[in-house]
């Protein structure tokens, strides 16, 4: 059991012995396509499924780009490039933290179809989509194999992709969103810290139950093989996301009145919960609008400045409901929920919000 104390009061995070933080090995992926040694073989949930339940595989591309020089990948305007899907929570977090530190044109961006097969992520010119600029790729595993030849692995979004060197610096959306935040300072005027030294070991706990229990566990409960596997996902979401609901009735945000890279870890994946996790993962105890702690938050983020840019629904819901057909054979894509998440909020009756600022860049 883990205790996590806020400035206001402090809630008991019970997590599982041995799970494994998100971040450290554990894969972050939404559909994909399955490599080995460079050639399509199989497919993703070959390698996903442990007696029937779902279960995240390493990932193999771990570098990091620094602010200083000293290392492989030093941290230049124009030299690093992301591929993403607007469709995937975890590439959003990576869109979300690119837009807060103003990092438009310091790091360029290629945005996948959100309708992914075997093959896994396409590049097209549908709306939304851009082509990939940089090589004409059809697919994102060429950019795998362009990387590595005989790449053995899932082919994954996001990849930060150094132009210098022509390969993969990192495929870890907590990894990457950590560099963003602050490996570019020197190229931004946002001085905003969303890991900030003081409340790391809080939001490195809250992460771990956060990824664990709610960002995967969703994940969990709509790719479950067995009754008694989908049982103890759903409990276990549930059960979670009651703990966050009530923790959210004395702060503002995940850590305090801070908002911090654990709230936009989050995020995506309360966005997503109504329109496709509790329907098509059938998450469906209680929708994230009768959650009013949560649902209020949700909304608290969504306004914030720029991140409505981020959220594009129509490639979230075509992902999801056209790409997973072993879920939904039909290929039917819902045309509701009805979500508003301009409406207002009530998270201001715990004061103005707080975000750590750093002096100088590192």
């Amino acid at each position: 059991m883990t205790t996590i104390t806020t400035g206001l009061t402090s809630h008991k995070l019970r997590t599982t012995s041995g799970v494994v933080a998100d971040g450290k090995h554990q894969k972050d992926s939404n559909d994909m396509a399955r490599l080995v040694n460079g050639k399509l073989q199989g497919h993703w949930r070959d390698a996903t499924q442990r007696a029937g339940e779902f279960v995240r595989v390493a990932s193999p591309f771990r570098d990091w780009v620094t602010a200083d020089r000293a290392g492989r990948f030093p941290a230049e305007p124009g030299r690093y490039h992301l591929y993403v899907s607007l469709a995937c929570p975890w590439a959003h977090r990576t869109l979300i933290l690119r837009k807060l530190k103003q990092l438009e044109d310091v790091i360029t961006v290629s945005v996948v179809d959100p309708v992914s097969g075997d093959d896994g992520w396409r590049f097209s010119d549908a709306p939304g989509c851009t082509p990939d600029a940089l090589y004409g790729s059809s697919h994102l595993h060429q950019l795998y194999t362009r990387a590595r030849a005989d790449f053995t692995g899932l082919v994954t979004v996001p990849v930060l992709w150094d132009r210098r060197t022509e390969t993969i610096v990192n495929n870890e959306s907590p990894e990457i969103i950590r560099m963003l935040n602050s490996a570019f300072d020197a190229f931004t005027p946002v001085r905003a810290d969303y890991y900030p030294e003081a409340l790391r070991p809080e939001i490195d706990a809250i992460n771990e139950f956060v990824y664990e229990r709610i960002n995967n566990g969703v994940y969990r409960c709509g790719f479950a093989g067995t009754q008694a596997v989908y049982d103890r996902a759903f409990d276990a979401l549930f059960g979670a996301l009651d703990e966050i609901e009530a923790r959210l009735a004395t702060s503002r945000f995940l850590v305090g009145n801070t908002l911090t890279e654990a709230d936009w870890r989050l995020f995506p994946t309360l966005l997503r919960f109504d329109a496709v996790y509790y329907s098509l993962f059938r998450c469906n105890r209680h929708r994230m609008v009768d959650f009013p702690n949560l649902s209020s938050y949700l909304r608290d983020l969504y306004q914030r400045p720029g991140i409505a840019e981020t959220v594009d629904f129509d490639h979230i819901k075509r992902h999801y409901f056209l790409s997973l057909r072993q879920l939904n054979p039909s290929g039917i894509v819902p045309n509701g929920p009805a979500l508003d998440f301009d409406a207002p909020h009530d998270r201001g009756r715990f004061g103005p919000v707080q975000v750590a600022q750093r002096a100088t860049s590192p």
